[in-house]
């Protein structure tokens, strides 16, 4: 029974989450909802408007005015900002950005109108379990080795997924930390399949 059922899944860059979420919600017929997509956005929009990132206010009215389509392309005002999520001026940005408490309690409001429309769903990003619902049925806290992680993200430049998870564990608002009731994975050497069967063992 998967009506209202919601799965969290957490973790650092690179440790699977975005893989393992898309398999586990194939499995349970659920869609999921890649929450670091709407923060990646809000800063293509950022960057495109000439917006400085560490500009609370500003970032703040642009998250809570923005229309954003989420699916497997990720769409504002018509125009596809797919391709840009990923960019180098992206990653050097996104932390900035989502450090805001403002521009999270506008988005983290999007997240759980977006579960509630559809009964239910796999989330995941950095404080699914923590913050955005902390009542989920399981949550799921995802991690790999520093050598792994950095191979997975390879054609980031060197240092970046580090200094994303440091300034995300970090922020004061919504920091990047497992819930004390996650299941806590390491995923280094081990294949995505055998994670998600793990994980439905859970439920």
């Amino acid at each position: 029974m998967t009506e209202g059922l919601i799965v969290a899944i957490d973790g650092p860059a690179g440790s699977g989450k975005s893989t393992v979420a898309r398999l586990l919600a194939e499995r349970l017929g659920l869609q999921v909802l890649d929450t670091g997509s709407m923060y990646r956005a809000v800063t293509v929009l950022a960057l495109r408007g000439g917006i400085d990132p560490a500009d609370a206010d500003s970032i703040a009215l642009l998250a809570r005015g923005s229309d954003l389509e989420l699916g497997d392309r990720v769409v504002s005002g018509g125009v596809d900002l797919t391709d840009e999520l990923r960019s180098d001026p992206v990653n050097r940005a996104v932390s900035v950005v989502s450090a805001h408490r403002a521009v999270r309690t506008a988005l983290v409001e999007r997240q759980r109108g977006w579960v509630a429309a559809r009964g239910g769903g796999v989330v995941e990003g950095r404080d699914i379990g923590t913050v955005v619902f902390p009542d989920a049925r399981v949550k799921v806290f995802l991690t790999a080795s520093d050598e792994e992680r950095q191979r997975r993200r390879a054609e980031e430049e060197p240092g970046s997924v580090t200094r994303r998870d440091e300034l995300d564990s970090s922020r004061s608002a919504s920091p990047l930390v497992a819930a004390d009731d996650a299941h806590v994975l390491d995923t280094t050497h081990r294949p995505a399949d055998e994670i998600v069967t793990e994980v439905l063992s859970w439920l």
